[in-house]
């Protein structure tokens, strides 16, 4: 390996770097973790990644350590601001098939434009940003407008921002049937009855809207409504899939998991008494029910059946769904 990155710099041209790399007037608003992260995790984290039984060549590209390391061989895979100096860059553009990164075995193979994305990254510092799950929550900094008039509130500048960004206008105010309609159909689900969108018409309360927001937010049918994704990720079901598919009875579980989002549980609350709720200190029958979301998955109870076999299958099922 220390051959073959002596190779970097000597199996492509400076010229081939110099052509992608970009102009000084280029846009240079790239993000790490949206434009880059996913473009190094596609096509280069399997080799050189977090697994150190599969990572190649003593590179690591999932750290900024990694990133920036001298190699063996002295090359350094990203020099900020240097796109020409970077192995990264002379790897994935040299046209010699033995040094072309990633193989041509692995079954990857970067586009230009993840290419020249890749260099304008380099060109610009190569800044990195840590995994966004790690990172401290800040509040943004609003951006200004041209039609501040349009602005009702803080998200609006947001919004009205990428619209003009992108020279696009605002659409006109909906009209209140249409807005109740689509208010209904986000928040439960459901279009609205005729007596519903007759009485909000009828409200002339300027805060209608807000009202009938916050009571459908307080809804039963709200709350159904968002527990439905969490059952179709739990596998949820009242038979038992296999054989006859005869019936269970899990609606006990179903309904404590609508009455969690309707009392708006805590999340970390929420998955610790699905996952172990019978083995919490003192566990109430609530949280005792609750951990049968362990217990979604199919179940064969058909004559002649291996049970070790069905054993592995059900473990297999739940690791699956959990790490779901």
């Amino acid at each position: 390996m220390k051959i073959f990155y002596s190779h970097f710099l000597a199996s492509v041209g400076a010229a081939i770097i110099a052509s992608i790399a970009p102009p000084a007037s280029a846009d240079s608003t790239l993000q790490f973790n949206r434009d880059i992260r996913p473009i190094l995790s596609n096509n280069c984290f399997f080799c050189h990644g977090p697994d150190t039984k599969k990572r190649k060549g003593g590179l690591r590209l999932d750290t900024q350590e990694g990133l920036l390391a001298t190699l063996e061989s002295g090359q350094r895979a990203v020099v900020p601001g240097d796109p020409q100096a970077s192995s990264l860059m002379a790897r994935i553009t040299t046209d010699d098939a033995d040094d072309r990164m990633p193989p041509a075995d692995h079954g990857k193979t970067l586009t230009s434009k993840e290419v020249e994305r890749l260099a304008q990254w380099i060109a610009d510092g190569a800044l990195w940003e840590e995994h966004w799950s790690f990172q401290t929550i800040s509040r943004p900094e609003i951006p200004a407008v041209t039609r501040a008039d349009w602005i009702r509130n803080p998200i609006d500048n947001f919004v009205l921002a990428r619209l003009e960004s992108q020279g696009i206008a605002p659409s006109p105010n909906a009209d209140r049937r249409t807005l109740v309609r689509r208010l209904y159909l986000d928040l439960t689900g459901l279009p609205p009855t005729i007596a519903e969108v007759n009485s909000f018409l009828a409200d002339q309360d300027p805060a209608a809207y807000d009202h009938l927001v916050e009571s459908l937010l307080a809804s039963t049918e709200h709350a159904e409504h968002m527990t439905r994704y969490w059952l179709d990720a739990a596998r949820y079901s009242d038979t038992n899939g296999y054989h006859i598919d005869n019936e269970r009875y899990m609606w006990p579980w179903r309904d404590w998991v609508i009455k969690a989002f309707k009392d708006n549980k805590p999340f970390d609350e929420f998955t610790i008494e699905q996952l172990a709720g019978d083995l919490l200190p003192e566990a109430t029958r609530d949280q005792k029910l609750a951990s049968g979301f362990n217990r979604n998955h199919m179940i064969n109870f058909e004559g002649g059946i291996i049970p070790e076999e069905y054993r592995i299958q059900y473990v297999m099922d739940r690791v699956d769904t959990t790490g779901t």
